[in-house]
């Protein structure tokens, strides 16, 4: 499997916000998301045995906690499924994986937290690359996302989260405004390309089941900074 890095920090979103975390990072992506703060991984990386990875991982213990993101993990899913497997076996590890939804999710173990980005229009090229079979693999250890860049992008979240029960079929659901590619080195919502307070307007007007999700990462340190 190719990695771009593999380090510790606090996870910066979703239910587990705050909590320290190893986050597994893999190379490689097949969407083009408008909004994107991870083209360094669209291609490079290194080459890592399962061994490997998991040696690195318990070299960064004590630290329960494990997020395979990129990238899009799902990309390398026959190195990846078998890597949670192993992990899970030991009792020892709570697992969870970012992922866009494009690619079948069915086969990811039932205990790994799937935090799934249904894809907006303003992502772009990418907006229509949800796989709608994959509600079907949610569960309640899930949680499904929207990227928010404008008003629009809160209507189609609206209506996709009413539409398909949405609060029915996971665990939980985010709205996380979209952040900019070129932010200050100020670590203020200003670098919002959506202000929050508007989410939250809009959350409360239509009682929404869902949670407002910031970036926390892009505010305990510099909006540009790698590797937190």
């Amino acid at each position: 499997m190719y990695l771009i890095e593999l380090y510790k920090s606090v996870q910066g979103e979703s239910s587990f916000t705050g909590v320290p975390c190893i986050f597994v990072r893999f190379a490689g992506c097949n969407l083009r998301c408008a909004w994107c703060d991870s083209e360094y991984t669209f291609t490079g990386g290194k080459p890592f045995t399962a061994d490997q990875v998991i040696a690195e991982i318990e070299a960064l213990q004590p630290c329960p906690l494990i997020e395979f993101t990129g990238g899009e993990p799902m990309l390398q899913a026959r190195e990846l499924l078998p890597l949670m497997d192993r992990l899970l076996a030991t009792g020892r590890y709570t697992l969870m994986m970012e992922t866009s939804g494009e690619r079948p999710l069915a086969d990811v173990p039932e205990a790994v937290h799937k935090i799934v980005d249904v894809k907006c229009p303003g992502a772009g090229a990418a907006s229509d690359s949800f796989r709608l079979a994959n509600l079907d693999a949610l569960t309640a250890n899930d949680e499904v996302k929207f990227v928010l860049s404008h008003r629009a992008d809160y209507e189609f979240a609206r209506n996709f989260i009413r539409e398909h029960a949405l609060e029915s079929k996971c665990g939980g659901i985010l709205l996380s405004p979209a952040f900019s590619k070129t932010p200050s080195d100020f670590r203020t919502t200003d670098n919002a390309t959506l202000d929050p307070r508007l989410v939250v307007d809009w959350m409360l007007a239509d009682g929404l089941p869902a949670r407002l999700s910031l970036q926390i990462h892009k505010y305990i340190w510099e909006p540009r900074k790698k590797g937190v």
